[in-house]
């Protein structure tokens, strides 16, 4: 995805508000690998280095592969980027576990471990009510389908006392028609 995106930064340079020269040099900044096997190449090298690796919760793909080569080694830094749900690898680290186990196999965490919680992929409940308020014609129905259950419905409830608008937070296995 980040690929992706850098590729739509490069194409799309008059939607954006960096120069020519500034997305250029941001987008040059960096070696992005396409295939597993270029990422794992990325530890045969003994260079310091920066690897930005997809599942921020650390519950699957690449980003395993650089847990089980980094983690034992107290000179890296794991650096989790926003939300961990519970029970995912990346709350395990986050909460200070010092084994974690990957590919059915226990890994010890020497590595320092720092969790930014000001960054997030998701829109948090201002952003949503926000860009809610903003639609030209009120939704039928609003489904609340991402997140924890007590946030799940902290935003059911501010979604219902600011618009008036039912907001449903499905359970599992809940059919509605639309």
């Amino acid at each position: 995805m980040a690929i992706s995106a850098t590729t739509l930064m490069q194409r799309f340079a008059n939607d954006h508000r960096l120069s020519p020269e500034e997305c250029a040099a941001m987008c040059d900044a960096a070696i992005y690998t396409r295939t597993a096997e270029a990422s794992r190449a990325i530890h045969s090298t003994i260079w310091p280095k920066v690897i930005i690796s997809a599942s921020g919760m650390a519950t699957g793909g690449r980003v395993l592969h650089h847990l089980k080569e980094c983690l034992g080694n107290p000179r890296n830094t794991i650096l989790l980027a926003g939300f961990q749900a519970a029970g995912t690898r990346g709350d395990k680290l986050a909460r200070g576990e010092r084994e974690l186990r990957i590919h059915g196999q226990d890994w010890p965490v020497k590595a320092e471990i720092v969790k930014l919680d000001s960054m997030s992929a998701h829109a948090d409940y201002d952003d949503l009510l926000r860009w809610l308020g903003h639609l030209s014609q009120p939704p039928k129905k609003v489904f609340i389908t991402h997140g924890e259950p007590a946030a799940a419905a902290s935003l059911q409830q501010k979604i219902s006392e600011r618009f008036g608008w039912p907001a449903i937070v499905p359970a599992l296995g809940d059919m509605f028609e639309l």
